[in-house]
């Protein structure tokens, strides 16, 4: 019997799939992620293992689990993975596509509406017995209505956000680095290079990958080319922003706020300066935190490693294996 790791509780099926298919499933029950002791440990003897963002994969862990076939991240982002040193070791490495853009367009324009609006803000100051009177210039925020929105990146997800964004009445520029004119046009979308982008943008959203090339695009020149009442938004990865700069930024008033939903690290420790600003809205890494997405992502986790250990390619690989790994 193969034997797969799973290294948090998943919601949906994915473990029952697992186990209809034959396999042996342990899976971490702690609420924190398995150390990297533990997991070493759990993959000694592991035929696949379906992981997290929060799980890093790298030559060591993989040169010690030898019977290891298959790493499924439950996650569209893979950069836990060291997906070449996996293909390297004979370890096909997978993620799940194409069913968590809709959920995480959600939080990316609920995150903007709440920086614009101040609804985060208004909420902790009713709760803290603020609420006294209505008054004509208590938490006056800026129109998204109207407004042009800058969107960096224009895949799955950031299409889903030009979608929602016509709702809006936004005009919608996008930067990528892969020139979409079809797309465009259909999305009523005007491409222009990102420093046009920053330029003219109201609010500014992240959808990129994380990698060498898009670690630090928003740096020093980029927020100071932004409007001062700009609004940043990301749902990317963390390391797409250069915080420091970010800081620098809100600390001078070079932009108007900022909504994000990752940073470096996380969790960001409550020292951080980022909690500093009133003009920023801070959530826990929840872009596809919706119960449907959640489970369906584990699903197709699970879906990844049965193939594998039933000797097929799997249906969502990010690396391809010249030699893969036999049972």
């Amino acid at each position: 019997m193969s034997y797969v790791f799973v290294t948090r509780r998943v919601p949906g099926r994915a473990v029952e799939l697992l186990r209809e298919a034959g396999h042996g499933v342990d899976v971490w029950d702690g609420e924190m992620p398995p150390g990297s002791d533990i997991l070493r440990e759990r993959l000694l003897e592991a035929d696949a293992a379906l992981t997290l963002v929060t799980d890093p994969v790298g030559p060591d862990l993989l040169a010690a689990a030898p019977r290891l076939r298959v790493v499924a991240n439950m996650a569209v982002g893979y950069d836990n993975i060291d997906a070449d040193a996996a293909a390297a070791a004979g370890v096909w490495a997978t993620n799940t596509p194409g069913v968590l853009h809709e959920t995480t367009a959600d939080l990316a324009f609920a995150l903007l509406l709440a920086a614009a609006r101040n609804v985060v803000l208004g909420d902790r100051d009713t709760r803290d017995g603020g609420w006294r009177t209505w008054s004509p210039t208590a938490f006056l925020g800026h129109d998204p209505f109207g407004a042009t929105l800058g969107i960096v990146g224009l895949g799955e997800i950031g299409r889903a956000v030009a979608r929602r964004a016509r709702g809006f009445g936004m005009t919608v520029l996008a930067a990528t680095r892969t020139p979409r004119p079809g797309v465009e046009r259909e999305l009523g979308v005007e491409g222009v290079s990102l420093t046009e982008l920053l330029e003219r943008s109201d609010f500014v959203t992240l959808h990129v990958p994380y990698g060498p090339e898009t670690e630090h695009l928003m740096g020093p020149a980029e927020f100071a080319a932004m409007k001062e009442t700009a609004i940043l938004v990301n749902t990317a990865r963390g390391g797409v922003v250069d915080q420091d700069a970010l800081v620098e930024a809100l600390r001078t008033g070079a932009i108007g706020g900022a909504a994000l939903d990752v940073t470096v690290p996380e969790p960001l420790p409550l020292d951080h300066p980022l909690y500093e600003f009133p003009n920023v809205v801070i959530t826990p890494h929840i872009g596809s935190g919706s119960h449907a997405t959640r489970a369906r992502m584990a699903e197709m986790a699970a879906e990844n490693i049965i193939a594998v250990l039933a000797g097929e390619e799997p249906p969502n690989p990010v690396n391809r294996p010249p030699n893969p790994r036999s049972a």
